[in-house]
């Protein structure tokens, strides 16, 4: 039979992947394609054809070759391969197709704009040569076009769209993994020769930064499933409550493996649903429905980036481009560095570079501080957590950002303005999360952690800190800067 192709993308896994079962279930042989191009994978930025693309960000690129080893391994034990290619899309699986005389290439539908005029444009490009395109719904709960408000009109409040999403149909059961693969392999003399994934370089080299990475992630399809395992049976129960504190483990940390595809959010759905229902988690409906909501919030913004493309770009709410923005490299620098002298964020910003995530509520304080003590415009963060976050996703990056600096969907006020020092008596009480990060605090006592410039100068030395040498003093006035924040949105009326 006619061999068929499945492209992967950012769904990189064997089990409920639509794409992949439909091509099995035609018992043709496959060829498994990775396609590699930078900007593949994301929707902004300019490359230098001008397609208006975004490339991935070194944390994303990290994690996209463990994803594809693992991938690689996986089809391995099926007798087969992951084949890479590198070049344009429009121009490679074409040729790839006719090559091999694929009459099908299957592939799970992707949402930001330019990969959509990319697949748009290589399924005219198949199309035009007598191939057909298959393409299936691998990535989300429901179609970012299935839902609109009682005007017809997309949403632009969560509350009101996971209301409307959750009165659906349950979500499809995920599907196993195919049993049997065939394979086809490609023929000696195709000109577009396969490329090693480790001539990709996507991992770091000089300097190797990914250590930390490394010891705290797998990044492969198994480990996601270990991992929804464990939060199902230990931390579901508690998830209302701990989700909010960053010194314990409240959370589930699949948000890579959702990001790549190492798991599908249908398998998270209904593993979660059934464990609560058999009793294997000790979690009540209440406390699933709140797990399930944040499911539910990526759902949004990805509801939200299909209908507004440009998200990580333009302000979701164009009342607020008036804002001024201060330039400050310096400030931007100590943010980024986590040295702004406030130990919460600075913690945050520690975890983001040591292991490539940072704990929700934290994002949300050093966003806020970089946004509204700093008055630096939002899109700096968005592109810095872009590059250095594992699950710097296209919809919840931008989206997230947006709501925090009150543009965005459903957006918190502007007036909203979080007090790092009251956040982080509130959800590092002990101090435990920042003892772990700042180890320079380590030794001051609770009272005083999360706000050092307060502590005696018998605790200071008791402790080894030298404020100003060991660690920063405050670079910003809370007060001050909350005040000038105010006056800055003030300017919008």
């Amino acid at each position: 039979m006619n061999p068929a192709i499945v492209w992967f993308r950012d769904d990189l896994r064997l089990a409920d992947n639509p794409a992949l079962r439909a091509a099995a279930d035609t018992h043709r042989p496959l060829v498994c394609l990775y396609l590699h191009d930078e900007f593949l994978h994301g929707q902004y930025g300019r490359n230098e054809q001008g397609r208006g693309q975004r490339s991935l960000g070194a944390a994303a690129r990290w994690w996209l070759h463990g994803s594809l080893e693992a991938l690689h391994a996986a089809l391995a034990k099926h007798g087969g391969r992951l084949t890479i290619l590198s070049g344009n899309a429009a121009d490679t699986l074409p040729a790839l197709a006719t090559a091999i005389g694929a009459q099908t290439v299957y592939w799970n539908r992707r949402y930001d704009k330019a990969s959509r005029s990319i697949d748009s444009t290589v399924e005219d490009a198949l199309e035009k040569r007598g191939i057909k395109v298959a393409s299936y719904n691998g990535r989300l709960l429901n179609e970012p076009w299935e839902l609109r408000n009682k005007a017809g009109k997309p949403f632009r409040v969560f509350t009101a769209y996971w209301r409307a999403a959750v009165k659906q149909s349950v979500p499809d059961a995920p599907l196993a993994a195919p049993r049997k693969l065939h394979f086809q392999t490609l023929p000696r003399n195709f000109k577009l020769r396969p490329v090693t994934l480790a001539s990709l370089k996507l991992e770091p080299r000089t300097p190797d930064w990914a250590g930390g990475l490394r010891e705290h992630w797998q990044r492969d399809e198994a480990s996601a499933q270990l991992r929804l395992r464990r939060f199902l049976k230990t931390r579901l129960r508690d998830y209302p409550t701990d989700r909010d504190r960053p010194d314990r483990q409240g959370t589930s940390q699949l948000s890579p493996y959702l990001c790549f595809g190492n798991i599908s959010v249908r398998q998270i759905w209904h593993a979660a649903h059934a464990a609560v229902r058999t009793r294997r988690s000790p979690a009540n409906p209440h406390q699933l429905a709140r797990f399930l909501a944040e499911l539910g919030w990526r759902e949004f913004n990805y509801h939200v980036l299909y209908h507004h493309p440009d998200l990580a770009e333009r302000n979701f709410q164009s009342r607020f481009d008036p804002l001024r923005w201060r330039t400050d490299a310096r400030g931007l620098r100590a943010w980024q560095r986590g040295m702004t002298g406030y130990p919460l964020v600075d913690a945050g910003m520690r975890e983001l570079w040591s292991t490539g995530w940072m704990h929700n509520r934290v994002r949300m304080v050093t966003a806020s501080f970089l946004i509204k003590h700093l008055l630096i415009d939002w899109r700096s963060g968005e592109r810095w957590f872009w590059d250095t976050l594992v699950d710097a996703d296209p919809a919840n990056n931008p989206g997230n950002w947006q709501w925090v600096a009150g543009s965005g969907a459903d957006a918190a006020p502007y007036f909203r303005i979080f007090n790092p020092i009251l956040q982080g008596q509130k959800f590092d009480p002990n101090g435990d999360y920042v003892r772990r990060w700042v180890p320079e605090l380590a030794r001051l006592p609770a009272n005083v952690i999360h706000k050092p410039w307060t502590a005696r100068p018998g605790q200071l030395e008791a402790a080894g800190v030298r404020l100003g040498k060991t660690y920063p003093h405050p670079i910003v006035d809370h007060d001050k800067a909350r005040h000038r924040a105010l006056l800055n949105v003030r300017s919008l009326a």
